[in-house]
């Protein structure tokens, strides 16, 4: 049996829940399923905010993005799932895995501060599915807080009015990460993005960082924009605009150091450099949250991520308005509550309270949310495929500290409808490329 958190092959989706969600639903399992078939703020409030009448043109949402500069930096190498980075892949070993040259981007860019928050989701959802009728596949019935008490964002109400039939489950997760995105789901948020309005864009700074925060009027249309759905491979059609960032762009911001810390230049951690060979010896501390609204509590203990620490519980909470037992036994995929109990014991805390900033401003790369990126890759048996697989990246607030390293290079199908039923720590991060006029985006 693997340890928690490792990878295990994939199963049938009817066998034990894929052998009980491959074992531990780390998000290694997730990520390398060898045989299987986030930044944005919170949104604005007011009579343009989450649920906007999309009749008026959408809601409006803000998203604050980070400068990334130092065009045409050095990448690295990386063995998958490895303790070490080389200068190069000429410089790593030779191993069954494989190398691979990540981090280097020779253009400025800017990437999401926090990732994409439930409350932004429900905008995004009201208003390119106003009747409530999911005809893009955008909800799962396992997102309400009846079916799924301890992870349901979001509940649809068909009997509310048009632009109305999607609203955060409790309060307490208007801010915290959404976390059952599939790439085409990140693409559609990204394209609704792409085509909306951009009302006002402002530049700001703290310390050595710099930020953009942009107001948009969310646009309706879904299926093109950056990325052109009705291509199953779709790539970036524009040169400018939102997009999801690519997994160098992701592993720049996460780790790429300008001023030359860690090693290579490059930290071990999204939130600190760490010691590359040390194991988890040099990890960030893991989040404590308040057990009801699912706050860190423990922001002063940097550095700090919300992950799984090896012999300490996971960061974890249920919102105050159920009870714990609901909780920690009513789960959508039928386990048994002492299964569900040793499978499903993280959960995601609210956007950028642990605090800790990246080379580059941003929030939460490490640990909460693992995060989709753009990037194509060949699937993991090196066939081809009728799907299309992508890599992701980020950790998780249920798996262990080797999940934050730049080299969990994990890769998932963009469409995997399973993961969409079981996995309830998948999420989003934008980027931006170009240079964004207002009026458009």
């Amino acid at each position: 049996m693997a340890e928690k958190g490792m990878p295990m092959h994939f199963v049938s989706s009817r066998t034990r829940l894929s052998r009980a969600v491959v074992a531990t639903c780390g998000v290694s399992a997730l990520l390398l399923a060898a045989t299987a078939t986030a930044g944005s703020s919170a949104a604005a409030a007011g009579p343009d905010g989450p649920g906007g009448d999309p009749s008026r043109g959408g809601a409006v949402i803000t998203v604050t993005t980070a400068e990334v500069g130092a065009p045409g930096n050095p990448s690295v190498g990386v063995v998958p799932f490895t303790d070490a980075i080389y200068p190069s892949c000429a410089d790593a070993p030779q191993t069954s895995s494989g190398c691979q040259t990540v981090g280097g981007v020779r253009y400025p860019y800017e990437i999401g501060q926090l990732e994409v928050t439930v409350e932004q989701w429900v905008a995004f959802l009201n208003t390119v599915d106003p009747e409530g009728r999911n005809r893009l596949d955008l909800y799962d019935e396992t997102e309400s807080s009846s079916a799924w008490p301890k992870y349901g964002q979001i509940n649809l109400s068909a009997g509310a009015g048009n632009g109305h039939h999607y609203s955060v489950a409790f309060p307490e997760w208007a801010n915290k990460p959404y976390g059952f995105a599939n790439f085409l789901r990140a693409a559609r948020f990204v394209n609704s993005l792409y085509n909306g309005r951009l009302i006002s864009k402002q530049s700001s700074s703290n310390g050595d960082f710099d930020y953009v925060t942009y107001r948009v009027r969310l646009s309706s249309r879904t299926e093109r924009g950056m990325y052109d759905l009705a291509r199953r491979n779709a790539t970036r059609a524009h040169d400018s605009g939102f997009v999801v960032p690519s997994q160098d762009e992701w592993i720049k911001a996460a780790y790429y150091d300008p001023n030359g810390g860690g090693t290579y230049s490059y930290w071990k951690y999204p939130t600190n450099p760490g010691v590359f060979g040390d194991g988890d010896a040099t990890a960030p501390n893991p989040t404590v949250l308040n057990p009801t609204t699912g706050d860190v509590t423990n922001a002063a203990n940097q550095p700090l991520a919300s992950y799984h620490a090896s012999g300490q519980p996971a960061p974890s909470w249920c919102p105050a308005q159920l009870q714990p037992v609901a909780c920690s036994t009513v789960n959508p995929i039928g386990l048994d509550p002492l299964t569900y109990a040793d499978l499903y014991q993280g959960s995601l805390s609210t956007v950028g309270q642990a605090e800790t900033t990246s080379p580059w401003g941003t929030l939460d790369q490490g640990g909460n949310a693992v995060e989709w990126t753009d990037t194509i890759t060949a699937p993991p048996t090196g066939r081809n495929s009728a799907r299309v697989w992508r890599r992701l990246h980020g950790g998780v607030s249920n798996a262990p500290a080797f999940q934050m390293w730049p080299s969990a290079v994990g890769l998932q199908p963009q469409d995997n409808v399973f993961y969409n039923h079981t996995y309830p720590w998948l999420g989003i991060r934008i980027g931006v490329i170009g240079d964004l006029g207002l009026g458009k985006s």
